[in-house]
């Protein structure tokens, strides 16, 4: 008859220590995942800001590691969607209004272009006047920028 003998107890370490090793590895990439979602920020930056003839142009880059919403431009305080009724936002083909909102995502930039069909009440829009144009996100920031208006003039057409 043979005499059957089992793992030595050093191999039986060996083994349980790998096995050990492997599944603390998988916990640790696991939670480095995890920890990704939850550590992301938003952060968008107005790279450049001009006016010319058609509008006042701009262009913004999301710096951050999540997707930056733009839900809201206010322009000297004034909101754009609800208040400023003669104004538009468009970044690239998407125009901002009340029930749609502009999505950067993280890495990406937008031409954005705004643009008053005519002379707003709340304040003047036209050469030597400077206006702060404020995008406000999803996440509750905001990213001011203020331009001194040098060539732009709303048209006279309501």
């Amino acid at each position: 008859m043979q005499k059957r003998r089992g793992i030595s107890p050093v191999i039986a370490t060996v083994i349980i220590v790998a096995v050990t090793i492997a599944v603390a590895i998988a916990v640790a990439f696991w939670m480095t995942g995890i920890v990704g979602l939850f550590t992301g920020f938003e952060q968008l930056q107005i790279m450049t800001v001009y006016d010319d003839s058609n509008g006042i142009h701009m262009v913004v880059k999301n710096t951050g590691t999540s997707p930056v919403t733009i839900t809201e431009v206010y322009v000297n305080g004034y909101p754009l969607t609800s208040v400023l009724n003669t104004a538009t936002f468009k970044c690239n083909s998407t125009t901002l209004s009340s029930s749609t909102a502009i999505t950067v995502d993280p890495g990406d930039q937008k031409q954005c272009d705004l643009t008053f069909s005519s002379q707003p009440t709340q304040f003047k829009v036209g050469p030597g006047n400077s206006l702060e144009i404020k995008l406000h996100s999803a996440g509750g920031k905001d990213y001011p920028k203020v331009i001194v208006l040098t060539g732009y003039q709303p048209s006279s057409r309501a």
